[in-house]
C-alpha cells in the first residue's frame, strides 16, 4: 500500500504572494517529489451565461468554485490516484474543454484565497498556511497580474476590487487566518518561515 501524501494549504488574499511561496517551497523541496495546484483551476463554468454577465460574476466568493470536485481530486491525489484537472479560461471566464492530467507526489501544496475557508478542503491538509500582505499592495500586484496575464482593463480590475474583492476579503478570507497554524507575514521572501516549514514537511514525510 502506497504512503498517503501530504498537503499544504496556503490561503491570503489575491496577490498576497500564495504563488510565490508555493514555488519557492516547491524550489526547496525538489520538484520531483512536489506537486502544486491552483483553486484558481476550480472555477465553476460560466459558459451557460452570456459574457457580459460573466464580467460581473462574483470570482471571490466560495460559490464561484467547484470545491467537491477539488475536494474528490484532492483525495485522489492523496491516495496516490491520477486526476484529470479542469482548465479554467480566465479571458472568457469559462472551463476549456481540455483537462490536464496531473500525476501524484509525495507533496501536494495547494495555494487559493478560500483554500483554508472550506472545512472538508482544510480537514485534508496536514500543514495550514497564510500569507498575510497589507491591502495596498495585494491590489497593485492583483492589478499587474490581471493586466499582463488575464486581459483585464484597469478600470475593470479597480470595479471588482471595490464591488467583490475587498468585500469576499472580509467576509470570507481574512477570518480563515484564524485556521492557519502558520502566518507568513512577507510572503515567499520570508526566507526563515520557508526554512521552518520545509523542515515541518521533511519530518511529516520522514514519518509517513
Amino acid at each position: 500500500m502506497p504512503k498517503k501524501g501530504v498537503l499544504i494549504g496556503i490561503a491570503g488574499a489575491s496577490g498576497s504572494g500564495k504563488t510565490l511561496v508555493a514555488r519557492t517551497l516547491h524550489d526547496s523541496l525538489g520538484s520531483e517529489q512536489v506537486l502544486n495546484l491552483q483553486e484558481d483551476s476550480y472555477y465553476q463554468d460560466l459558459s451557460h451565461l452570456p459574457f457580459e454577465e460573466r464580467t460581473r460574476f462574483n470570482f471571490d466568493h466560495p460559490d464561484a468554485f467547484n470545491h467537491q470536485l477539488l475536494f474528490t481530486q484532492l483525495s485522489s491525489l492523496l491516495n496516490r490516484q491520477s486526476i484529470q484537472q479542469p482548465v479554467y479560461d480566465f479571458t472568457r471566464h469559462i472551463r476549456s474543454v481540455e483537462s490536464r492530467t496531473i500525476q501524484p507526489q509525495p507533496i501536494i501544496i495547494l495555494e487559493g484565497i478560500l483554500v483554508l475557508a472550506v472545512p472538508e478542503i482544510r480537514d485534508l491538509m496536514n500543514i495550514r498556511i497564510y500569507v498575510d500582505t497589507p491591502p495596498d499592495i495585494c491590489f497593485i500586484r492583483r492589478l499587474e497580474r490581471d493586466i499582463q496575464e488575464r486581459g483585464r482593463s484597469v478600470e475593470s480590475v479597480i470595479k471588482q476590487y471595490q464591488e467583490t474583492v475587498r468585500p469576499m476579503f472580509m467576509q470570507f478570507i481574512e477570518p480563515s487566518k484564524r485556521y492557519a497554524d502558520i502566518i507568513i507575514p512577507h510572503g515567499g521572501k520570508n526566507v526563515i518561515a520557508i526554512d521552518i516549514i520545509q523542515a515541518k514537511i521533511e519530518k511529516l514525510l520522514s514519518t509517513k
